[in-house]
């Protein structure tokens, strides 16, 4: 594992930069998040007609450009730190990836190239009412139908599945749970748009009556593949979480230079320069571990959460990364509202907006407690039960 990046990645970082800098500043980020879809059409038009961002990860032989989970990492955190509301994270970290991961070529051939193209949007449909992200514990059903299946159950907290084009669902088939395709406009599919905390990244509850799918991915027991799906979107959403905390950090230390008490700037106070310290040491700590897991996806290193827990490198750094990333996301957000004083707690301020992403995101893919739970089982450390989700 190399800890540098290219010329390349670095070119890539300030480009896209630039692009949300023009494109995405904080009142059309507003604007979007207020908007009926909750994201501005033009832009993800722009994302991938200019920048290319939708097939970056994608294999070329599928519209895409061959880049991975580094160059995905590079602009998710981007968009972290604008808290860009798109459908990117759902289609082209969730959906993307587990089509490009399945090995289906059926699957990849059919759906990859519109997602490359930004005519597609799709996205990952796993936890149930319960709120577990575990694979084993999904009870939504499959069965057989000529030559597809039938599925009967309901999905909670899916990214932006009220309006996906795609919507790939883990349900229970009698070999055991697998991955199934379901178009957004399917019958006995009803979609309900969650009110939930972060108004820049929508969730769904997905009611599935015997709706009509296709099987995606691997045949029988696939739980192997979904949880490397899982490690892969627990990846993205690491450098995502990385993004918004160091916009939080750089935030806190610019208008502590600024304000003025008693005189003086108030990072000149003690108080402040250690919580600036504090920021400082996780986010990069948060870094660290999110590139760390960023190489080891593209690596595709070794077990990648198969049936036996395997210690692979791939599980063990996205356990790694998904706790203590949305850990320091939520610090350095909870610390940036505290240096604003009173004005980081009104509505015009994003320092809200911030906490609010880091607080529903540590709860996407399973908690920080989850994740340091499946990592003490990877590493055969035994650890107090934490409760799944």
């Amino acid at each position: 594992m190399t800890a540098a990046f290219t010329e390349e990645h670095e070119e890539l970082r300030a480009t896209v930069r630039r692009f949300l800098a023009d494109k995405a500043p904080s009142d059309a980020v507003r604007r979007s998040m207020e908007s009926a879809r909750g994201h501005d059409p033009r832009l993800w038009r722009q994302m991938a007609d200019q920048l290319g961002l939708h097939g970056l990860a994608l294999p070329q032989e599928y519209g895409g450009f061959g880049g991975g989970p580094v160059e995905l990492g590079i602009v998710m955190e981007e968009l972290g730190r604008v808290l860009l509301p798109s459908p990117y994270f759902a289609t082209v970290a969730l959906a993307g990836q587990a089509l490009a991961a399945s090995g289906d070529d059926t699957a990849r051939a059919r759906w990859l190239p519109a997602i490359a193209d930004g005519s597609l949007t799709g996205t990952l449909a796993l936890a149930e009412a319960d709120g577990s992200w575990r694979v084993e514990d999904v009870t939504a059903s499959a069965v057989p139908d000529g030559g597809g299946w039938r599925l009967s159950g309901t999905k909670m907290f899916v990214v932006d599945g009220h309006s996906a084009d795609l919507l790939l669902v883990v349900a229970r088939a009698d070999a055991g749970p697998a991955l199934f395709a379901v178009d957004g406009d399917a019958a006995g599919l009803t979609r309900t748009r969650l009110e939930t905390l972060d108004p820049t990244r929508r969730l769904a509850r997905l009611d599935l009556d015997g709706a009509r799918a296709l099987g995606v991915g691997p045949a029988g027991d696939a739980t192997a593949y979904l949880r490397t799906v899982l490690d892969l979107a627990a990846v993205a959403l690491a450098a995502e979480q990385v993004g918004g905390a160091r916009a939080c950090l750089d935030a806190a230390v610019e208008y502590a230079k600024v304000r003025v008490q008693f005189g003086r700037p108030v990072g000149s106070f003690q108080a402040v320069k250690h919580k600036c310290a504090d920021m400082l040491l996780k986010v990069e700590a948060a870094r660290s571990a999110a590139y760390h897991a960023m190489s080891a996806a593209a690596d595709g290193a070794g077990g990648a959460g198969g049936a036996d827990g395997g210690t692979g490198a791939l599980p063990v750094a996205a356990a790694i990364a998904a706790a203590y990333c949305a850990d320091a996301f939520t610090h350095a957000a909870k610390e940036n509202v505290q240096i604003h004083g009173g004005i980081g707690y009104t509505w015009e301020h994003d320092a809200h907006l911030h906490l609010k992403r880091a607080k529903s995101s540590e709860q996407l893919f399973g908690s920080p407690a989850t994740h340091r739970e499946r990592l003490a089982d990877l590493v055969g450390i035994s650890a107090p039960s934490a409760t799944k989700g």
